[in-house]
């Protein structure tokens, strides 16, 4: 998985690596909680520079980006959805 790291204030645009993902494209974002990781699975519906959005099994994941921990682009389930 690729690493994402937060900006430093007053640092240039950081190269968004999500920003190259495209809606209806599926993967994995871990993203950090008060009690933990978590990952969200399944097809993206949002891309933007503040976050994505992931329709998982359990409905709309919306993780922002400062929240990210790692994330890549995953093959199609073979069980389908």
């Amino acid at each position: 998985m690729s690493s994402f790291s937060t900006p430093k204030p007053g640092a240039s645009p950081p190269n968004l690596p999500w920003m190259q993902w495209r809606v209806g494209q599926r993967v994995v974002v871990r993203y950090r909680k008060p009690d933990g990781l978590y990952d969200a699975l399944g097809h993206l519906t949002e891309v933007a520079p503040t976050h994505v959005t992931v329709n998982t099994r359990k409905g709309l994941v919306t993780v922002p980006a400062s929240v990210m921990v790692t994330g890549k682009r995953v093959p199609e389930s073979p069980f389908g959805n």
